[in-house]
């Protein structure tokens, strides 16, 4: 086991310093591990308090939604175990005045009997407190009666619904009828893909094959109501919300709200394929879905997996839930569009006619045919080197682009300006990775650099340059830096120098060819300084790097 703390027995106390610490309008208890709002009027002016708490790991509940708008303590016990009733009555009465306090419970026995106790205590002292139970797990259906399912994601609406009650100024019988019917209302079921490991174990709670879940699992890391084979997203979506809905009686025409809760080990990413699998399925099934959250609100330690929640809405219910909120874990409004947006894209502009090629054209397009056939014949080879310092995907990145180049059309050649940019192009969308764009890049500014015509030797030479500039803007890389700018740099320098020599053009290719390949040989000496190989340092070096001598590969085809 892996984790970021100390003494085991000191992790709740030093995480509730650490999210007093990022909170400024959070508090702690001294002799507590109580988190309260710091901006507490005194006990005669305060509206009624809403109370939650339990075991600590299930983070960013309950601390996180200690805020203006939603609770105004949270008691925390160690991972997966009740506070203490000590705790729990510290909590009541640094929150709560004569207006009196609402405890908000999962339905667990220890949370029940330590919330209970110290609520009757409460009352002993004079002080006005009711309690709602919160008991939203479906997945308990055919298991036991309602009453004695468990407590999980939904909790974090019943705060919602239960603080904005109380910012509006209602006496505590009213707050805690709007919390105990949104209580009442909704259903939430969770999967699970693995367990969790409790601190003080050290070990997880379960274990399950690479192809199982757990269907039905609660919030302490315990197993589900069923052991099954893993499903896509969507079938496991369907699955719960089927029980759900059925549950809670929920058909066309009902107006919902919509939680996708990850259990702590789910990423953002997996959350919004189960989002858009939840929306489809209700709105598929004629539900109104007015609001909708994803994220990590009540979590299982680092447990992976979802759960889902539907909480039935009127237009009071929405009003609590879209009174502001200030509670630092609060995700937001919630508002969703009626349907998902989907935007074409803008018109792409006309198409020049087709023209015949000019012999200028052809010339560019034999030069490209033969440079696509070396870097073809070459693919092992960049593939090998590039995965000594890089991912290994250069060799087929060029012959995807080779492949691309094969396939323009005549048009596509009309002359030397035409026929880069058409290879530009087809290179954007061919190449993934940094060689699509260095070398669309390089094309399209080499295309705006040749007049219409016949090219002469000094327009080809400010054409490559031109190319090569673009590439060192691009990527921000200089000469030295071990990338394919050793090679192209001292080749354009080259050219350059002996066009304006005179040299015919031919001849003045060769000498910058021969340029590159010293430069690409000298890659194998240089640290990198750039890209992936600048992670390994002096381990990449021993060999070329892979960008530079494909570079090399083509050029040395274009004198061919």
């Amino acid at each position: 086991m892996k984790k970021l703390l100390n003494d085991p027995r000191a992790t709740v106390r030093e995480m509730l310093e650490g999210q007093v610490d990022l909170n400024p309008g959070q508090a702690l208890l001294a002799e507590a591990d109580v988190v309260v709002r710091a901006d507490l009027p005194p006990p005669g002016a305060r509206e009624v308090a809403v109370l939650s708490g339990g075991g600590s790991g299930h983070e960013p509940a309950h601390a996180g939604y200690v805020g203006p708008g939603m609770l105004h303590a949270a008691v925390a016990g160690d991972v997966f175990t009740s506070p203490g009733v000590d705790a729990v009555l510290a909590g009541i009465r640094a929150a709560a005045g004569p207006a009196g306090a609402l405890l908000v419970v999962k339905n667990y026995t220890g949370d029940r009997l330590n919330f209970g106790l110290a609520a009757e205590l409460a009352r002993g002292e004079g002080m006005p407190v009711e309690i709602v139970v919160v008991a939203d797990d479906v997945a308990l259906h055919g298991t036991v009666e309602p009453a004695r399912r468990r407590g999980i994601a939904g909790t974090v609406l019943v705060h919602k619904v239960a603080g904005a009650a109380a910012a509006a100024g209602l006496p505590l019988a009213a707050v805690a009828a709007e919390a105990r019917a949104a209580a009442e209302a909704m259903g939430s079921m969770g999967v699970a893909l693995g367990a969790c490991t409790v601190p003080a174990a050290g070990r997880p709670g379960f274990t399950l094959g690479e192809a199982e879940i757990e269907l039905g699992l609660g919030i302490h890391g315990e197993q589900g109501v069923r052991r099954g084979p893993l499903r896509p997203a969507d079938a496991l979506v369907a699955e719960m919300l089927e029980t759900i809905l059925a549950d809670r009686g929920l058909a066309a025409g009902a107006r919902v709200a919509l939680l996708v809760n990850g259990l702590g080990g789910t990423p953002p990413m997996e959350l919004a394929v189960v989002a858009r699998a939840a929306l489809a399925l209700l709105r598929g099934r004629g539900l109104v879905v007015e609001r909708a959250w994803s994220g990590t609100l009540l979590s299982a330690l680092e447990m992976p997996g979802v759960s889902l929640t539907v909480l039935p809405v009127d237009d009071g219910r929405l009003a609590r839930l879209d009174a502001p909120s200030a509670a630092p874990a609060w995700p937001g409004s919630g508002r969703i569009a009626p349907s998902r947006i989907v935007i074409g894209a803008p018109p792409m502009p006309p198409e020049a006619a087709p023209q015949t090629p000019t012999p200028e054209g052809q010339a560019v397009r034999r030069a490209a045919l033969a440079a696509a056939t070396a870097l073809e014949a070459a693919e092992a080879r960049l593939t090998e080197l590039d995965s000594a310092a890089g991912d290994g995907d250069l060799g087929l990145s060029m012959t995807r682009g080779a492949a691309a180049v094969r396939a323009l059309p005549e048009g596509a050649w009309a002359d030397a300006p035409a026929a880069l940019h058409a290879m530009g192009e087809a290179l954007r969308r061919a190449i993934a990775g940094s060689s699509g764009p260095f070398y669309a890049t390089a094309l399209l500014r080499a295309a705006r650099a040749l007049p219409p015509g016949a090219p002469s030797p000094q327009d080809w030479a400010r054409a490559f340059a031109a190319g090569v500039a673009a590439i060192a803007e691009l990527g921000g890389a200089q000469p030295g830096d071990r990338t394919m700018l050793d090679a192209l740099h001292p080749a354009a320098r080259r050219l350059g120098e002996a066009v304006a020599e005179s040299r015919p053009l031919a001849e003045a290719w060769r000498e910058a060819v021969a340029a590159a390949r010293q430069g690409a040989e000298a890659t194998a000496g240089m640290r990198p300084r750039l890209g992936r190989a600048s992670y390994l340092g002096e381990r990449a070096m021993g060999v070329p790097d892979a960008g530079a001598v494909a570079a090399l590969t083509w050029m040395e085809a274009l004198g061919g």
